[in-house]
């Protein structure tokens, strides 16, 4: 069973294994396991992020932060498209930015009808791919490559959630690899709603 597997291999999570489901911190979510032991799959969490990766195509990550006072008060103020475009530029971007210098937002757009609305933002990393040490002996190369991964950011239950994929494929498939821009962003929707229709969320306290 995946779920045994995945508790005796990492008895050191913040969160907890429950069946297929990853538990967050405080049960604030849950969330079905996107990775197999079979295929190296491996989970690593802290109290606000979990993140999900195989050795082959999988890196997945989750990142939930509750609203403070400050939070709330510029979210109210500024209107939600505002609020989680702000968030996502001025304070998940410079965390990619540390990591991996010369980052940048390829796109970003609001969609009013998903999640109460959702901030799609589709970022490009130089040298920024999870999957890199793994491929390079395969292809024969060293010349750096241009990871992209699609995020949504979204808010539920006083909490703004970032949840990210990588487009493997884009560093997997080597030179032969010659998506459009708008395909790459068709398989990252895809992906990235599968993993946020498969979450589900705890119930707000009652006053």
């Amino acid at each position: 069973m995946l779920a045994p597997c995945l508790a005796t291999a990492q008895p050191g999570l913040n969160g907890r294994i429950d069946g297929r489901n990853y538990v967050a911190p405080g049960g604030h979510y849950r969330v079905t396991i996107p990775v197999l032991p079979e295929l190296g799959g491996n989970i690593s969490d802290t109290q606000n992020v979990v993140v999900f990766q195989d050795d082959y195509n999988v890196h997945v990550s989750i990142a939930a932060f509750e609203l403070d006072a400050t939070q709330r008060w510029e979210l109210s103020t500024r209107g939600l498209k505002d609020y989680l475009n702000d968030f996502f530029t001025n304070l998940v971007m410079p965390d990619f930015a540390r990591m991996f210098p010369e980052s940048s937002i390829e796109s970003a757009t609001f969609d009013p009808n998903f999640m109460g609305g959702t901030l799609r933002a589709h970022i490009l990393l130089p040298g920024g791919s999870m999957f890199a040490q793994q491929i390079a002996p395969l292809r024969g190369d060293d010349v750096e490559t241009v990871a992209k991964r699609g995020n949504l950011v979204f808010i539920r239950n006083n909490m703004v959630f970032v949840v990210s994929v990588e487009l493997t494929e884009r560093i997997i498939e080597g030179p032969s690899y010659n998506r459009t821009t708008a395909q790459e962003d068709a398989i990252l929707r895809e992906r990235l709603e599968m993993i946020v229709n498969s979450m589900t969320f705890a119930r707000p306290a009652s006053g």
